[in-house]
């Protein structure tokens, strides 16, 4: 496997197109393996994405950072959820018996925004351990009645272990919108949830941050 800046590129064949998987060889051996989703926004490059690419791999993970197909034919829109699920899972499912077929360990899965509501809704289906969602859109920008919290709690109502790295003043759903809505529904502890400076865009300066919340989630996720 390559070195741990030099990922191994894989093109995966899904249902809806080509997806492809950057993965990132953590130093030493692996304890266990990360499938990490991207956003709406056609980047895999964003400060959240990078800092906890970089700190999986610092705790000994194999990280995969996961292109989805629309991001690979060079689209600059998302498509609809049902087809992001729809490539998510056999890319797993591909790397599993691939190129993780020799890693023990748990299996996480994580993403930001559209990503991390990936990882919710299918977490169960692919058998992952825990789930780590960055930047989690718990509702539009204003719309706090059209809530996503039901994508969120999916994987807690299956058992699941969940954290979520949210920025302070993030207009999809501030950390206290997040207390108040898993209040309601009668949820403490799990997910677990740490603020980090920033907005939905998570700035270059809370990058330490971001790696820090990273590491005390993963002492919650995989203890």
């Amino acid at each position: 496997m390559a070195a741990p800046d030099q990922p191994t590129v894989l093109t995966l064949e899904t249902p809806t197109g080509l997806a492809r998987a950057h993965v990132y060889a953590p130093p030493g051996r692996p304890r266990g393996r990360v499938a990490l989703g991207h956003g709406a926004g056609p980047s895999i490059t964003t400060v959240d994405l990078v800092a906890a690419r970089k700190t999986l791999c610092d705790n000994r993970f194999s990280v995969a950072v996961i292109e989805q197909p629309w991001l690979v034919a060079g689209r600059k829109v998302a498509v609809r959820p049902a087809a992001l699920d729809q490539a998510w899972i056999p890319v797993i499912e591909q790397l599993s018996a691939g190129i993780w077929a020799e890693i023990g360990g748990p299996l996480l899965v994580a993403g930001r925004s559209a990503g991390a509501r990936v990882a919710c809704r299918t977490a169960t289906s692919v058998g992952a351990d825990a789930v780590l969602a960055l930047s989690f859109p718990l509702h539009p920008p204003g719309k706090p009645e059209a809530s996503r919290g039901d994508e969120l709690v999916t994987p807690v109502r299956a058992g699941l272990p969940v954290a979520v790295l949210q920025g302070e003043s993030d207009p999809f759903g501030t950390p206290a919108e997040f207390t108040a809505y898993l209040s309601s529904v009668g949820l403490q502890g799990n997910p677990s949830l740490y603020a980090v400076p920033g907005t939905h865009t998570i700035p270059a300066r809370a990058a330490a941050a971001c790696a820090a919340a990273v590491t005390s989630a993963l002492a919650v996720l995989v203890p």
